[in-house]
C-alpha cells in the first residue's frame, strides 16, 4: 500500500534519602546490620532504574517531537528556501543569525564547521530537540524530588507527552526563543527543589547553588522575557519567606543568584538597558534593603506578626517603584514601556490608542487562556488530579502558615489540626506557590501557558505519588493507617498510567504516521525572485513577520524586523506599516526613503485581512492611531475623523499617476506585490 503525503498550508520505585536515618540500628561490635545493607543496595537499585527510565523518556521525547516535525513537513526532502520559510515569523529571524554565523569564514574555519557531518539546519533542529530530551529529564527529576518515588517522574513524563498541544510548540516554532529558555527553567526548579531540602551537607549545598545559577544564568541568556518570569518567582519566594515556611538564608542566596545572572547577562548583551530597568532587579535589591531596615519580623504573636508582615510588603512595593523608577531615570530606558501599556489596557486600567500596547492586546496568544484547554488536560486526567492536589495542598499550606504567624500562644489549637494534617516540607511549599502564581499568568495570557501545564504535569503527579498527600487525605475522612497510603501512593499512579497508555497510545501511533508536505508556492517564488532580480546590497520594508523571511532566504538589508524590544525599532515599524493606512503617496514615499527603503512588499493578507475583527485589524489600529474612521460598518471613536486620502495598499494597485511617480511595481503573485521606489533628487 503506497503512503501519500498531504499538503498542509511499590516501594521499589522509591529514591534513596540524601542522610541516612537517624534511627539507624548499630550492633555492639560496630557492624551495620545486614537489613540495612539490603535496604541500602535495594535504593541504589531504585535510583539506577529511575535515572536510565528518565533518560530514556527524555530521549524517546526528542525523537518524538523531531519525527513530528519531519512527518508534518517532509523536511529532508523539501528545498532549502522552503526550510528556511517554514520557520515562520520571529523563528526566521532568530535563525538568520544561526546562518549568518556558519556562513562567516572565520566561524567555518573554527569551531561550528559540521557540514561534513550534519546540514547546519538539521544540526539546529536537533540541538533544540535535544533541549526537549533536557526538558523531559528535569520535569522527572523535579516530580521524583518531591514524591520520593521515580514513579512520580514517570507519571510526569507521560502526562507531558500526551498533553503536548498545551506543553509545548516546539515541533512547529523550533527557533523561538522560549524553547531555548524553558528546559533551563526546569533545570533550575529543579535544582531549587533540591537546595530547599533539608539536612543538605554544606558542599551539596553550595554544588547545587552553582547549579541554580548556571540554569538561572542560561535562561536568562535565551529568552527576553527572563525577568519578569523570574520576577513571578521572586514573588514566591518572597511569600513563603514571610509566611516563614522557607528557610531565609537559601532564599536570600537565591534572590542574590537571581540578580547576578541578570547583571552577568547584561554585560554579554553589550550592557542590555531593558534588563538594568526590569523590575526584578529592582525587587530583589528592595526585599534585601527592607530585611536590614525592619529586625525581627518572625518574633510575636499572629497579630503582631500580621502587622509586621503589612508594614513590610508595602516597605518592600514602596521600595521596589522608587528604585526602579530611578534607575529608568537616571539611565533614560523606556524599551519595556509597552509591555507596561499592553498591562495596563489589558487589565482594565483605561483604553489605549497606542499602536504597540493594542498590536499585543489584538493577538490571541495574548488574550485569556481558552475555556478548551481545560477539556484537553480534563481527557488525560491531569487537570482533575491537579485540583484535587492543590485543594489538599492549599489546606495544607493555610494550616501550616497559620502556625507559623501564630507562635507560641496557639500550641494547643495547632496541636488539635495536626490530627488531620502533615507538615509542609519547604520543597513542596514552594512547588505549590509556585504553580498557582504561574497558573494566574496563564489564565491571563494564553502565551504563557507553557510555563504552567509543564509544571502542572509535576505537581499533579507528585502529589499522587506523595505519601504526604494520601496521608492527608485520608486523616481527614478518618480512615488513615500507614498501609492504606503506601497502596494509594503506588496503586492510583500505576492505573492511572495504564489509562493513559490505553486510552493515548494508538493516537500517538497514528499522529506518527500521519504524512504531510510543507507547500507555500507564493512566498518561494517571492524569495526566489528577491534573490535573482536585486542587488544584495537592496533595502526591503515590509510587515515584521515577512521581513524575518527575507532577511533569512535572501540576506538582503530590513528597515525593520520583529525584535520588538527596542523603543526605536517598535517607533520605525509604525511609520514602515503606513503603508497599510490611509496616506498620501508623497508621505508614504516620504517615509520609506527616510529609512533608505529601495523596494516595499505588500501582503493582500494585511490589506484585505479578515482575521481579526473590526478594531484589531492592522488596518484598523493604524487609522485609530492616525486618528481616523474605521473601514466598514460599526462604531467609531467622536473624535475620529475621516481621511484625506484612501488606503495606500488598495490604492496603489491602480497604477495612478500619483503613484507611479514614486513607486514602479516589479513583482507581484496571488499574495504578494512589490513596488521599486523612485529615488528622487
Amino acid at each position: 500500500m503506497t503512503t501519500v503525503r498531504q499538503r498542509r498550508v511499590g516501594k521499589g520505585t522509591e529514591a534513596a534519602e540524601d542522610q541516612p536515618s537517624e534511627e539507624t540500628n548499630v550492633k555492639p561490635d560496630g557492624k551495620i546490620p545486614s537489613d540495612h545493607t539490603g535496604g541500602k543496595l535495594w535504593n541504589i537499585l531504585s535510583v539506577t532504574v529511575g535515572g536510565i527510565v528518565a533518560i530514556s523518556l527524555g530521549l524517546l521525547t526528542s525523537v518524538y517531537v523531531a519525527t513530528l516535525h519531519e512527518n508534518d513537513l517532509w523536511f529532508s526532502n523539501i528545498k532549502e528556501v522552503e526550510r528556511e520559510i517554514s520557520f515562520r515569523t520571529e523563528c526566521g529571524l532568530y535563525y538568520s543569525y544561526y546562518k549568518q554565523m556558519i556562513q562567516a569564514a572565520s566561524i567555518q574555519q573554527g569551531i561550528v564547521n559540521c557540514k561534513q557531518y550534519l546540514e547546519p539546519v538539521y544540526f539546529y533542529i536537533y540541538t533544540l530537540f535535544g533541549l526537549q530530551a533536557v526538558y523531559v529529564i528535569a520535569l522527572y527529576v523535579t516530580s521524583w524530588l518531591l514524591s520520593g518515588t521515580w514513579l512520580s517522574g514517570l507519571l510526569a513524563a507521560c502526562w507531558y507527552i500526551t498533553n503536548r498541544v498545551d506543553t509545548t510548540r516546539v515541533e512547529f516554532t523550533i527557533p523561538l526563543r522560549e524553547n531555548w529558555a524553558l528546559p533551563f527553567f526546569a533545570v533550575q526548579i529543579a535544582a531549587i527543589t533540591y537546595l530547599l531540602r533539608t539536612h543538605l551537607q554544606p558542599v551539596q549545598e553550595r554544588l547545587t547553588l552553582m547549579a541554580v545559577f548556571i540554569a538561572t544564568f542560561l535562561f536568562s541568556l535565551t529568552w527576553q522575557f527572563n525577568q519578569f518570569m523570574m520576577l513571578i518567582q521572586a514573588l514566591a519566594l518572597f511569600i513563603l519567606d514571610c509566611l516563614d515556611m522557607l528557610p531565609t538564608a537559601k532564599v536570600t542566596w537565591l534572590y542574590i543568584i537571581q540578580i547576578s545572572g541578570l547583571l552577568l547577562v547584561c554585560v554579554l548583551q553589550f550592557f542590555n538597558s531593558m534588563i538594568l530597568g526590569s523590575l526584578l532587579i529592582s525587587f530583589n535589591a528592595s526585599v534585601l534593603i527592607a530585611r536590614t531596615i525592619q529586625k525581627n519580623l518572625k518574633t510575636g504573636g499572629l497579630l503582631n506578626r500580621l502587622g509586621k508582615l503589612i508594614l513590610h510588603v508595602l516597605l518592600v512595593l514602596c521600595l521596589t517603584l522608587l528604585i526602579n523608577k530611578f534607575i529608568k531615570k537616571i539611565l533614560n530606558l523606556e524599551s519595556d514601556e509597552h509591555i507596561f501599556k499592553f498591562l495596563k489596557a489589558k487589565f482594565g486600567f483605561g483604553a489605549t490608542r497606542d499602536f504597540d500596547a493594542n498590536l499585543y492586546l489584538c493577538e490571541e496568544a495574548f488574550g485569556l487562556l481558552p475555556l478548551n484547554t481545560f477539556s484537553r488536560l480534563s481527557d488525560t486526567l491531569l487537570f482533575y488530579v491537579y485540583v484535587f492536589v492543590l485543594f489538599l495542598m492549599a489546606v495544607a499550606a493555610v494550616i501550616v502558615a497559620f502556625r507559623n504567624l501564630s507562635g507560641s500562644n496557639q500550641v494547643k489549637l495547632m496541636e488539635k489540626m495536626e490530627e488531620c494534617t502533615v507538615t509542609l516540607k519547604p520543597d513542596a511549599a514552594y512547588s505549590l506557590v509556585h504553580t498557582v502564581l504561574f497558573g494566574c499568568l496563564a489564565l491571563s495570557t494564553m502565551r504563557m501557558k507553557y510555563l504552567w501545564t509543564s509544571h502542572m504535569c509535576v505537581f499533579a503527579s507528585f502529589g499522587l505519588c506523595s505519601t504526604e498527600v494520601w496521608k492527608l487525605m485520608l486523616k481527614c475522612v478518618h480512615l488513615y493507617t500507614s498501609q492504606r497510603a503506601q497502596v494509594l501512593k503506588y496503586s492510583v499512579p500505576i492505573i492511572t498510567l495504564l489509562y493513559i497508555s490505553y486510552k493515548f497510545w494508538p493516537g500517538i501511533m497514528d499522529e506518527l504516521s500521519e504524512l504531510r508536505e510543507f507547500y507555500d508556492p507564493d512566498t518561494v517564488e517571492l524569495m526566489n525572485w528577491i534573490k535573482s532580480n536585486t542587488p544584495n546590497t537592496a533595502v526591503f520594508a515590509g510587515s515584521m513577520q515577512l521581513l524575518a523571511g527575507v532577511k533569512l532566504c535572501t540576506g538582503r538589508t530590513l528597515t525593520n524586523h520583529p525584535h520588538y524590544e527596542d523603543k526605536n525599532l517598535r517607533e520605525r515599524t509604525k511609520q514602515i506599516y503606513q503603508i497599510y493606512a490611509k496616506r498620501s503617496p508623497e508621505d508614504v514615499h516620504g517615509i520609506l526613503r527616510s529609512f533608505g527603503t529601495d523596494y516595499v512588499i505588500l501582503e493582500d493578507s494585511i490589506c484585505y485581512e479578515r482575521r481579526h475583527s473590526r478594531g484589531c485589524r492592522l488596518r484598523d489600529l493604524l487609522d485609530v492611531a492616525n486618528g481616523h474612521i474605521m473601514d466598514g460598518l460599526g462604531e467609531n471613536a467622536p473624535d475620529l475623523k475621516p481621511a484625506l486620502y484612501p488606503r495606500f495598499c488598495e490604492e496603489i494597485k491602480k497604477n495612478l499617476p500619483s503613484y507611479t511617480t514614486h513607486f514602479t511595481r516589479v513583482f507581484q503573485n496571488k499574495t504578494f506585490h512589490v513596488y521599486k521606489l523612485a529615488k528622487h533628487k
